[in-house]
Formats: structure tokens, sequence, C-alpha cells
């Protein structure tokens, strides 16, 4: 297998600015062209912005102003190149965020990603992420296609049926979230089937340090990326220790939270992204996600910016089973029942699983009753505690982090 995906990974830093001088204000000007930034671009010389620091004087689109956007023009909100009978696909994210989608030429980018993790012809990828709706299966689809790699599309579930069907069709490499391989090899182990599974490309949630160490002490190497169905592939790891290489399709920047501006190098701030994608152009989309930029390039000799990799939320947006948890979820928890006073959603590990607990100050109702609203506001199943009123702790918190990212 080539060391890189193509050329644009081992670039000069004076050839990938060189680049970006021709490509950035291509894209602000057919962003000026969309309803979406009529009032946020006007008057911006197109022609200026060719480096980052001129990027940095543009105003931040958040994923908020996208959805009132939507509201008022469906799907894309003016934000997309084309009406939705333009594109192959229309996704739905939570929110709902409707998002656009192509089947060629690797929209989403996620082939470069799979090409670091070893994956190419010759490999079937078992891709366990979901089809339905959110466009991760499609998206890690895209990336097996752009390196001649055979997909077997397993979604979501039926544990018993994901180790019989890798089995039979030889799988050699899982796309999923970072917990559920090791679900389907320890059903396996119990099954007494062995798998071939030799390399993982996980995305949707934390790899925890332990939960990696435990696939290598199985013999596979498990790499992460860092994507958005908005945005496609971001950053993703080599199998070079250190940080997350950016994608060559986007431009990030670490900026100080709510204000866009960037912070010195190595601090933590906000993730913003604006996209190279011609049929989908975000200009300085911020994420909500927490890093920082690293010094140097990736020792597997990838020469674009890295950054630490995910370091938390701007908000108190947390990823849970691999689903967003928002505050407003929790708000609408809480407003079902008039005896809840207040609630609070704690997300925690045990046995390398993502564990979602959700204490509820109440003066009466039921786990079961709280329980079922539990998976109709936050779209998963939770433990409910149910605890005096007056007795969460008084700090401003609705979602609370307990996991160790170290």
């Amino acid at each position: 297998m080539a060391a890189y995906f193509d050329d644009l990974e081992s670039r000069s830093a004076d050839a990938r600015a060189a680049d970006m001088a021709v490509a950035l204000p291509q894209q602000i000007a057919r962003a000026q062209a969309l309803a979406g930034y009529a009032h946020s671009l006007s008057g911006v010389d197109a022609a200026s912005v060719t480096d980052a620091a001129a990027l940095a004087a543009l105003p931040v689109l958040r994923k908020s102003e996208l959805g009132a956007a939507q509201g008022v023009a469906a799907p894309f909100g003016g934000f997309a190149a084309a009406p939705a009978d333009g594109f192959s696909h229309v996704f739905q994210s939570p929110g709902p965020i409707y998002e656009p989608g192509h089947t060629g030429a690797d929209w989403w980018r996620m082939g470069r990603f799979l090409h670091a993790a070893g994956i190419g012809q010759g490999d079937v990828v078992q891709n366990c992420f979901g089809y339905h709706l959110t466009p991760a299966g499609h998206m890690f689809e895209s990336g097996a296609r752009a390196v001649s790699a055979t997909v077997l599309p397993a979604g979501t579930g039926q544990t018993e049926l994901q180790v019989i069907a890798g089995r039979d069709v030889g799988a050699t490499a899982y796309a999923g979230t970072p917990d559920y391989l090791k679900i389907i090899l320890e059903k396996a182990d119990e099954m007494g089937v062995s798998l071939g599974i030799s390399k993982a490309a996980v995305g949707g949630g934390a790899l925890f340090p332990s939960l990696r160490s435990w696939y290598a002490d199985r013999g596979i190497a498990c790499l992460q990326c860092y994507a958005t169905a908005d945005l496609g592939n971001i950053a993703y790891e080599s199998d070079a220790t250190g940080g997350m290489i950016v994608d060559e399709g986007v431009i990030v920047e670490i900026v100080t939270p709510g204000t866009g501006d960037p912070v010195a190098p190595g601090e933590v701030g906000e993730i913003v992204v604006t996209s190279l994608n011609p049929n989908y152009p975000l200009i300085r989309f911020a994420t909500g996600d927490m890093s920082a930029v690293m010094e140097g390039t990736s020792p597997c000799g990838r020469t674009n910016m890295r950054i630490k990799g995910w370091m938390g939320r701007a908000d108190q947006t947390t990823k849970i089973k691999g689903m967003f948890v928002r505050p407003e979820q929790v708000a609408a928890l809480v407003a079902r029942h008039a005896e809840v006073g207040k609630a609070r959603v704690v997300a925690s590990r045990e046995g390398e699983m993502d564990v979602l607990t959700v204490h509820v100050e109440s003066s009466g109702g039921t786990v079961d009753t709280y329980a079922s609203s539990v998976i109709e506001t936050l779209k998963m199943k939770g433990r409910v505690e149910i605890c005096a009123p007056g007795s969460l702790p008084k700090d401003g918190l609705v979602i609370e982090d307990q996991r160790s990212y170290d």
C-alpha cells in the first residue's frame, strides 16, 4: 500500500499555503452566491480572503443558525449549492438538521482516513455505522469505495448475526463506533467463532486508551477519526502516535468559544471548520467541540496541521453512545413532568461501554415513567435515579461527563 492517499498529504507548508490562496477565495465566492450567506458575507471581498488570518475576520456560523435557517427554507436553509433533488441523498440528524450527500468521488473524504488505517483493496469492511436517516454508514462506505475495499453494510444491532456475517464473508476490517466492535468480539468468543478482523476505523465517540489497548492485545490496529455529518472528515489518526492530522479538504481554526477569535498556538479552544466542498460550502462552521493545535508535523510524514483530538464541548452538549445529548433535551424531559424540578444527565463508563444515568429531582413519579421519557427525549435508554428535591449540585450543569479521556 502506498504511504499516502495522495500527494496533498505531503505538501510543503509553502505549497499548501499557495493552494489555499487559490481555493479559499473561490469557496467564499461560492458561498456568497447562496441565500444563506446573503447577510453574513455581504460586502466581503472574496478575492482578499486568501489565508487563515483573513478567514478569521469572517463571522462564525453556528449549528443553531443553520437549524433556524432550515426552518425557514427547508431543507438546507440556503447553504447548499443545489436543492434536495440535486443531491443523491438527504440525511436527517438530531435537531432535526438536514444534510446533503453525494455517492460519487468520496464526497465526505473518508478514504483518506481508511487508507491511513491500512484498509484497502483485498479488505472486507464490516460497516457497523447506521444507514438510517443519519449519514455515517454512507460516509464510511464511500471511503471504503475510495480505497477499493469491499463493504459488508452491517449497520447496527443484531450482534449474533454480525458475528455470523463477519465470519461467513471473511471481514478483515471494522468500521463503527469505538465500543461496538468489543461487543461483537465478545459475542464471537461466546459463540466459539473466530473472526479475521485485524483493522478498525472508528468514529462517533471517543476511543479510550484502555479500549484501544484491549483491541491491540487481540491483534487489532484501531484508529479513530473526527468527522461530522455536516463537514465529513475533519481530522484522523495515522499509524504514527500523536494527535490527529487535519484533512486536506477543510481548514481548521481553534478559537475562543463564543467569540470566533483564534486562540494562541497550543491553547484549547473551539474547533471552527471551513469546508472546501463546492456543493456545501460551510464557512467558519462552529462544531462546539474543543481541541488544541499540536506543534510540528506527524512522524508519519503527513505535513498538515495536527490537533490533539476531542477535548470536550464548548457547551454542555455531550456525545454518549455515539449520540449527542443537548441541554434543551434535558429541559424537555423536565417539562414533561410537573413534579420534576430538575434533572441531571451523567455520562460514565463501565466495562469500556458508555453509561447514561439520569438523576431526577422529584416529589413523586416512578423510575419506569421517567425511563420512558428518557427514551423519548434523549433518544436512547438510560438508568434513572430519583432523588429528593434540592439534592442535586447547584453548579449549573445539566449534563456531567465523568469519563476520563487521558
